[in-house]
């Protein structure tokens, strides 16, 4: 899209039927209102083949918006904006896709400095999927009167700016895709920085992300990803919302101290590190605290059963669940989804249960058995690893636990014995529901067997649903 300007009949002096033109009479503040109405600063360079008047009023419009723009105008655009430039809100930049400079071109630096030549208040770049093969370092220019900046698709490494350049009237930093040299010092030159919104980003030397900040009050860090040993480092004494979802291919390490941190959104999923008890790996991890009031705090543990073993790593998988518990809580929901393969999970479960930050708190547990083919099950004998002889007689002080669910119960010993193990640990429970597999026929006397569990137990309420869609 060109926004230039070619030789053509004007209308500044007669109207079209000869009459005098009113609308480029007006005065330029009122001109301006209606440039403005078009939303799109091209549209509005256009203007300029209707009259005289009209032509270059558009750069001295507070709102500039080039949306798909080719890049040879854009930078002429950008060149023929007055100077000292107008009080500019909003400056929003999105290139297309395909328009893309010469992988050698410093064309991107010169966008950043001129729209920093601009001084916008809020500042949106979008730059062009695959702009460089192979990303170069950038310097971000220092944006003095910027209170808002997002910059999206980042095809090159970001660097702070030199020495003496600063931000000092950011608030909201928005990130996405791209790679960041250092992103404390870009974050010591913010002071004022209260929302830091990180997409796709990854440090430079991929070993540490770290984010301290005096002012900070919400962080969101999606769609992260470690491929080596990796540590996370939060120092934001005033941060109240955190949102951070990693995917993790290393060992992790976690340093937070957020003393006022309120609400929580934490996603950890495993990709091809392994974080294993006896025969079953993590796969995903979430910690969700409470929306509203009346609703608990609740951690989400997705795990898979192995034919290989983690020897001797129970100590180590305890301390990878213990060490997202960012929060404090005395009250938890956990859900448990298991791809058990058709072996028992009562065990493992009660292993999880046992976990200090998780016994004392629990109040509400869900067991989802997730749905595999029937090619998929082992054979699962007496003497399977996955069930040592003793987790049937375990004591655990479950002494918060009302409610049990479990879904797509086969109706197997094992899972019979497991909520023997429930009931006679947890003298506050009320309310267990169990679902049923599909597997299950209605003439199968799962049903009975259940409800003989809990003749035992007449304060609690069990029910027991044929389908485990029901």
């Amino acid at each position: 899209m060109d926004l230039g300007t070619r030789s053509r009949r004007r209308s500044s002096e007669p109207g079209p039927a000869g009459g005098v033109d009113y609308l480029s009479a007006l005065p330029d503040d009122l001109l301006l209102l209606v440039l403005a109405c078009l939303g799109c600063a091209a549209a509005a360079a256009r203007t300029g083949v209707l009259a005289r008047r009209w032509r270059g009023l558009w750069s001295c419009l507070r709102d500039l918006a080039f949306r798909d723009v080719a890049l040879p105008s854009l930078e002429a655009a950008l060149g023929r904006v007055a100077l000292p430039p107008p009080a500019v809100s909003l400056l929003e930049i999105r290139v297309p896709d395909d328009n893309r400079p010469p992988a050698g071109a410093g064309v991107v630096a010169w966008l950043l400095q001129a729209a920093a030549r601009l001084g916008p208040e809020k500042l949106v770049f979008t730059f062009p999927l695959g702009l460089y093969r192979y990303p170069r370092e950038v310097d971000l220019p220092s944006f003095h009167r910027a209170t808002s900046i997002a910059l999206e698709r980042i095809p090159f490494v970001l660097r702070a700016p030199a020495a003496g350049g600063e931000f000092p009237a950011l608030q909201t930093l928005s990130l996405k895709g791209g790679q960041v040299v250092d992103l404390g010092a870009l974050l010591s030159l913010c002071p004022y920085l209260r929302v830091l919104r990180l997409k796709g980003i990854s440090p430079r030397d991929y070993s540490t992300t770290t984010v301290h900040s005096a002012s900070l009050q919400e962080l969101v860090m999606e769609d992260m990803c470690t491929f080596r040993t990796h540590r996370v480092d939060i120092v934001a004494p005033i941060l109240t919302q955190l949102k951070l979802h990693l995917l993790t291919n290393a060992q992790v390490s976690i340093s937070i101290f957020a003393p006022m941190i309120e609400n929580v959104s934490w996603q950890w999923s495993y990709g091809t590190v392994r974080i294993g008890s006896g025969h079953w790996t993590l796969k995903k991890l979430s910690l969700q605290t409470a929306e509203t009031q009346g609703q608990l705090t609740s951690l989400h543990i997705h795990a898979r059963y192995r034919r290989y073993i983690f020897p001797g790593q129970e100590a180590n998988f305890a301390q990878e669940i213990e060490k997202h518990m960012i929060v404090n809580f005395s009250i938890l929901d956990l859900d448990l989804h298991l791809t058990t393969k058709g072996h028992v999970f009562g065990a493992f479960v009660s292993h999880l249960l046992g976990l200090n930050r998780i016994r004392s708190a629990i109040r509400r547990l869900k067991v989802l058995r997730v749905r595999q083919g029937s090619w998929e099950k082992d054979v699962c004998g007496a003497v399977c690893p996955c069930q040592p002889t003793n987790w049937r007689t375990q004591i655990i002080s479950l002494t918060a636990l009302e409610e049990v669910e479990i879904h797509g119960s086969e109706g197997e010993d094992h899972e019979l014995d497991f909520l023997k193990l429930v009931c006679s640990c947890a003298p506050m429970l009320k309310k267990v529901i169990v679902k049923l597999s599909d597997e299950i026929s209605s003439t199968d006397d799962t049903n009975m067997k259940i409800c003989d569990i809990f003749r035992g137990y007449p304060s609690v309420k069990c029910n027991v649903y044929l389908s485990s869609e029901d």
